[in-house]
């Protein structure tokens, strides 16, 4: 499982601002929305949400079979703390990453410099500098469409 992680803060806190052993390089992937939609479209839920499935077996084979998955977890603030809201991470498997790696992928950027560079603003208390170097983000456009029924 391959998982895009859609926020920049949750996956500092993942990775721990390029800290952690075995995380250390942070690279920003771009993907064409036409692949991303695709994911979006084929994926199930990581976890059961009763109502939202009509059982936890039914549950169980459609997230066997689904090349994607969504999960749900809290968005970040500077201090990689949890906040009210959550973003979604998107877990690619089987044919969806070979999808992504030969036809999707647009750009891959090295951004561990920059995650190191807001991580120091941090620990000075300098955070509307840090706030200043984080990449836009914005809701996706085609989010409520597509995730209708991938909420928990």
């Amino acid at each position: 499982m391959t998982w895009i992680k859609p926020s920049f803060l949750w996956m500092m806190y993942r990775c721990g601002w390029a800290a952690k052993a075995g995380q250390e390089t942070v690279l920003a992937i771009e993907f064409t929305r036409d692949g991303f939609e695709w994911a979006l479209r084929h994926a199930c839920l990581s976890s059961y949400v009763r109502g939202l499935h009509p059982d936890r077996s039914t549950w169980q084979g459609q997230l066997k079979r689904a090349p994607a998955r969504i999960q749900w977890d809290p968005e970040r603030d500077l201090h990689l703390r949890p906040l009210t809201y959550r973003s979604r991470q998107l877990g690619l498997s089987g044919e969806a990453v070979g999808r992504y790696a030969d036809e999707r992928t647009v750009a891959i950027s090295d951004v561990t410099p920059l995650a190191r560079e807001i991580h120091e603003l941090v620990c000075r208390s300098e955070l509307d500098a840090a706030a200043g170097l984080l990449p836009p983000e914005h809701p996706y456009a085609a989010g409520d469409e597509l995730l209708a029924a991938l909420r928990p």
